[in-house]
C-alpha cells in the first residue's frame, strides 16, 4: 500500500509550519498491501487453523490438566499464543491503514471487512479460555507445576482467571463476542470518521480538529478565542450524533456490567487493568484533595502573568510571554528526545533510534488522519508503530517522547510472547511519561536563562495539570454519565452540565468558563473508546514522580532494574513491579509524594517569581 507524503499536502493546506522532513510510516514489515497475497493467505488461515485448533481441543482441557506431567495444556496454549499473533498481526495491519486515513472509503471497507472476518474466524477460539477457566483450581496448580510448557504461562493463566466470577455461559459469550461488531465496534468506528471528516472555520479557513486544537496554544488570544469558537460551533451542530454515541455505548456497557455482576460502573476497567478498586479510590481522593494546590493555585498564578484577572478556557494552555515561538524542527525534537534517553541509558536510546531509523513513525499532520498521537505494539514477531500529529511546537517533542516510551517498553515486553506481552494500562503509561521526564529534565539543565527556565517550568506544571488534574476531572465526568445513565437517557444539556461541574470544580475560579466550552466533551476519543481508560494517565504520572525521585537518589542499578520491570510486560503485578523501587500503590502517602513533584514545580516558579 503507498501513502503519499503527507507533509508537502498538509503545508500546501496551511496547517502545518515548515517542519523539515516528516518521516511517514512503512507498514511493509506487517503486510505488503491491503490487496497483498500474503494478506489474503493469512485471512484464509485464520479461519481454517481456528476450527483446526477448536477441533483438536474443545472439551478435552479438564482431562489434559487431570493428566499432570503427561497432560498436553502447555502444547494447547503455545497453539493457542500462534493464533493469537497471526489474529494480532491482521488486525494490528488494518487498524494502522485506517487511522492513516479514516475517511477514505476504500480503507474504512477494508477495515470493516477485516474486523467482521477475524471475529468470525475468533468465534472458534473463544471456547479456549471460558473452558479452561472451568478447570478445578486443584487440577490447574497441579497441571502448572509438572507440565513444564504450561507452567511457563503461569502468570497468564492466573491473570484469565480472575475473570471468573464475571463469565457468562458460553453461548452467551459467544453472543457478545459476534455482536461488538455491529456494537461498540461500529460506534467506535460511527464516531472517529464523524471526527475526521469534521471541519471548523477559523476566520474563513476550515481546519481538521487537530490544527484547530494545536490554535489554542497560539501567542495570539484573539485566534485561540477564534479556534474554542470554531471548536464550540462545530460540536454544537453535531451534538445530537455525539449525544446519540455517547447514550448507546453507556448503555451497553451497563448491559454487559449487569450480566457480569459488575458492581461498580468502572470495575470493569479496573480488573482489566489489574488494579483493585481501593488502589483507584486512593489515587482519584488525593488527585482531588490537591485540586486548591496545584490547578487551582497554577492558573491563578498564570492569570497574573498574562495580566488578566481570570483566564478564559481557550487561554488554559497559551504560551506565557517568555516561552520561545519559533518551531522545532524534526531533526531537532529527534535529537533532543534522543540525547535525553541516552543520558539515561545508551540501549534505551538505540530502542528508540530504531524507530527513526527503520520507518516506525509516521509524524505528519493530514486530512482523513486520526488526530492525536498512539503507540500501537502490534505483536512480537514484528515491532510497534509510533503515531503523531506533529506541528513543532514545545508540547509535539514532548508527545514524541512520551510515545516512544511506549514503544521501547513495548519493544521490551515483546520477549514475553502474545499472551503476556501486553501490559495493563495502568503500567502502560508509566514508560511513556518516564520517557518524558528524562527530556524535560535534560532540557531544563541545559536551561540557564531565568525567563526560558520559568516558561519551561509552566509548561511542564500545564503537562502535569492536563495529565493528572484534568484526566481525573474525566474519570469523574464519566462516573457521572455512566451512573445516570442507568436511569435513562442523558440530554445533550445534561452531559454538558455535567461536564461543566467537574471542570469547574478541577480548574478553579481563576479560568472562566465561556459560553461554547460546555460543548467540549463531545470530542475526547477516550470516552467513547475505552470507557475509564483516563486514570491511566494520573497513575502512570503519580507513579514516575515516585520512580523518578528513586531514579535521582539511586547511585547505581536503577537501570537495571527499570529495564526489568518493562520487560516484565503484563506477567507481573503492579505490587511486583514496584516492590524492587520501594513503592507501593496501595498506601494513599505514595499518591501525595507524586503530587507533591508537581506542588514542588509550582513553588520554584513562584520562587522565580520573587526573584
Amino acid at each position: 500500500m503507498s501513502v503519499t507524503n503527507a507533509t508537502a499536502e498538509a503545508e500546501a493546506a496551511g496547517n502545518v509550519p515548515e517542519l523539515g522532513d516528516l518521516p511517514v510510516w512503512n507498514l511493509a514489515d506487517l503486510y505488503p498491501g491491503i490487496h497483498s497475497p500474503e494478506l489474503a493467505s493469512d485471512m484464509e488461515r485464520t479461519s481454517r487453523e481456528a476450527r483446526a485448533f477448536e477441533e483438536k481441543w474443545k472439551g478435552r482441557l479438564a482431562e489434559e490438566a487431570a493428566k499432570g506431567s503427561e497432560g498436553r495444556l502447555g502444547e494447547a496454549v503455545q497453539e493457542y499464543e500462534r493464533l493469537d499473533e497471526l489474529f494480532g498481526r491482521i488486525g494490528s495491519y488494518a487498524g494502522l491503514v485506517y487511522a492513516d486515513d479514516t475517511s477514505n472509503p476504500e480503507r474504512a471497507k477494508f477495515y470493516g471487512d477485516v474486523q467482521e472476518k477475524l471475529t468470525n474466524a475468533s468465534m472458534h477460539l473463544l471456547f479456549f479460555t471460558l473452558e479452561l477457566n472451568k478447570v478445578e483450581d486443584t487440577l490447574i496448580e497441579t497441571a502448572l507445576k509438572q507440565d513444564e510448557t504450561f507452567g511457563y504461562y503461569r502468570p497468564w493463566v492466573l491473570d484469565i482467571r480472575k475473570d471468573r466470577p464475571h463469565q457468562l455461559e458460553d453461548r452467551i459469550e459467544q453472543l457478545f463476542h459476534e455482536q461488538s461488531v455491529t456494537g461498540r465496534g461500529a460506534w467506535n468506528r460511527l464516531f472517529d470518521e464523524t471526527m475526521t471528516s469534521l471541519r471548523f472555520n477559523v476566520d474563513g479557513e476550515e481546519l481538521t480538529l487537530e490544527p484547530t486544537l494545536n490554535l489554542l496554544q497560539d501567542r495570539d488570544g484573539e485566534k485561540r478565542r477564534k479556534a474554542a469558537e470554531a471548536l464550540a460551533t462545530t460540536l454544537r451542530t453535531n451534538m445530537r450524533l455525539f449525544t446519540l454515541i455517547t447514550n448507546t455505548l453507556a448503555k451497553e456497557k451497563e448491559i454487559s456490567d449487569r450480566w457480569r455482576k459488575f458492581e461498580d460502573v468502572a470495575d470493569s476497567r479496573h480488573l482489566a487493568n489489574r488494579v483493585e478498586r481501593e488502589v483507584v479510590d486512593a489515587l482519584h481522593s488525593s488527585v482531588h484533595e490537591a485540586f486548591p494546590r496545584i490547578s487551582h493555585r497554577y492558573y491563578a498564578m498564570k492569570a497574573k502573568w498574562l495580566g488578566m484577572e481570570t483566564l478564559n478556557h481557550w487561554d488554559r494552555n497559551a504560551p506565557l510571554p517568555e516561552t520561545p515561538q519559533a518551531n522545532i524542527g524534526w531533526t531537532e525534537a529527534k535529537e533532543t528526545v534522543l540525547s535525553a534517553y541516552g543520558g539515561f541509558s545508551p540501549e534505551m536510546a538505540e530502542i528508540a533510534g530504531r524507530f527513526f531509523d527503520r520507518r516506525w513513525i509516521d509524524a505528519p499532520v493530514r486530512p482523513g488522519k486520526s488526530p492525536g498521537a498512539f503507540a500501537h505494539p502490534t505483536v512480537p514477531s514484528a515491532h510497534p508503530y509510533v503515531m503523531l500529529n506533529y506541528m513543532g511546537k514545545p508540547r509535539d517533542v514532548m508527545t514524541l517522547a512520551h510515545e516512544l516510551g511506549h514503544g521501547v517498553h513495548q519493544v521490551l515486553a515483546a520477549e514475553q510472547g502474545a499472551l503476556m506481552a501486553s501490559t495493563p494500562l495502568t503500567l502502560a503509561e508509566t514508560a511513556s511519561v518516564f520517557g518524558e521526564m528524562l527530556t524535560f529534565r535534560s532540557l531544563l539543565e541545559r536551561t540557564k536563562d531565568k525567563r526560558e527556565r520559568k516558561a519551561m517550568l509552566a509548561q511542564k506544571v500545564e503537562d502535569m495539570i492536563n495529565t493528572v488534574v484534568r484526566q481525573i476531572a474525566f474519570y469523574e465526568f464519566e462516573r457521572k454519565v455512566h451512573s445516570e445513565r442507568r436511569k435513562g437517557e442523558l440530554t445533550s444539556d445534561r452531559l454538558s452540565e455535567l461536564w461543566l461541574e467537574v471542570q469547574a470544580e478541577s480548574l478553579g475560579p481563576a479560568i472562566t468558563l465561556r459560553e461554547g466550552y460546555e460543548t467540549f466533551w463531545a470530542y475526547v476519543p477516550h470516552f467513547i473508546h475505552a470507557p475509564f481508560y483516563v486514570y491511566a494517565y494520573a497513575f502512570g504520572d503519580c507513579l514516575v514522580n515516585s520512580l523518578f525521585a528513586v531514579y535521582q537518589q539511586a547511585e547505581e542499578g536503577f537501570q537495571e532494574k527499570y529495564f526489568d520491570m518493562l520487560k516484565a510486560g503484563g506477567s507481573k503485578h503492579h505490587s511486583e513491579l514496584l516492590a524492587p523501587f520501594g513503592l507501593d500503590a496501595s498506601d494513599p502517602a505514595f499518591w501525595k509524594k507524586g503530587l507533591s513533584v508537581i506542588e514542588g514545580m509550582i513553588d520554584e516558579l513562584e520562587a522565580l517569581d520573587k526573584d
